[in-house]
């Protein structure tokens, strides 16, 4: 009985240390709330990191535009000179523009399935567009070989010049956003601090840029040759 006596004795000090402010457990802040809420706290969130995509695709659009803006204004007072010597624009382009709007279509056809979860129909569209893109490519690349046939090289006067630095600037641009749309196509979205659905609307927001940008760039070198 003594030993119990000196066991009980035992606890009771270490619950009056306890209890008496100086030692004892730290307090929790609430139970479990406050390390866990810290820890909710430092974990960054989806839609700030979204928006980081969504910014860097609209200064990038705005970077393309100022670039070629520029040069059109170039082309606006360069046309007045003496040595412009206007081409036949290739037939084959009014035919890469039908494509290229075509994409535009597929492209959101298969957002559109993406987003109420068919995944297979969605990547069968994603395919599509993205051989659209190539197929436009390829119409553009049949269309400086038609002009290099009839002797129409990039130095013989100013306007075939900035025929094909237009063209070929947007087709540059455009393989950027062939390569963004294999990415959205192959990239395992499951480990990526991006979800597929968002990572498909930044992309369809490029290629409907690109679109309209060779659109404007067509009715430029049509009428102003």
């Amino acid at each position: 009985m003594p030993t119990v006596t000196t066991e009980r004795d035992i606890e009771l000090i270490i619950e009056d240390i306890g209890s008496g402010g100086g030692g004892g457990r730290p307090p929790e802040c609430g139970g479990n709330g406050g390390g866990d809420d810290e820890r909710g706290k430092a974990r960054p969130s989806g839609k700030p990191l979204s928006r980081r995509y969504y910014t860097a695709i609209t200064l990038a659009i705005v970077s393309i535009t100022v670039f070629f803006m520029a040069l059109v204004c170039v082309f606006i007072l360069r046309r007045h000179s003496t040595d412009w010597v206007p081409a036949r624009l290739p037939a084959i382009l009014w035919v890469n523009t039908l494509v290229l709007l075509a994409s535009s279509g597929t492209l959101e056809l298969a957002r559109r399935h993406l987003e109420i979860g068919e995944e297979r129909r969605f990547r069968g569209l994603w395919i599509l567009t993205t051989g659209l893109g190539f197929l436009f490519v390829a119409g553009q690349v049949l269309a400086w070989r038609q002009l290099v046939s009839q002797g129409i090289f990039i130095g013989s006067n100013a306007a075939s010049s900035f025929f094909y630095i237009f063209t070929g600037l947007h087709g540059l641009h455009l393989l950027g956003g062939l390569a963004a749309l294999c990415y959205v196509l192959l990239r395992n979205f499951s480990r990526a601090r991006i979800s597929q659905s968002v990572a498909a609307e930044i992309v369809g927001h490029y290629w409907h840029f690109m679109d309209g940008l060779w659109v404007f760039l067509l009715i430029l070198l049509y009428f102003g040759k």
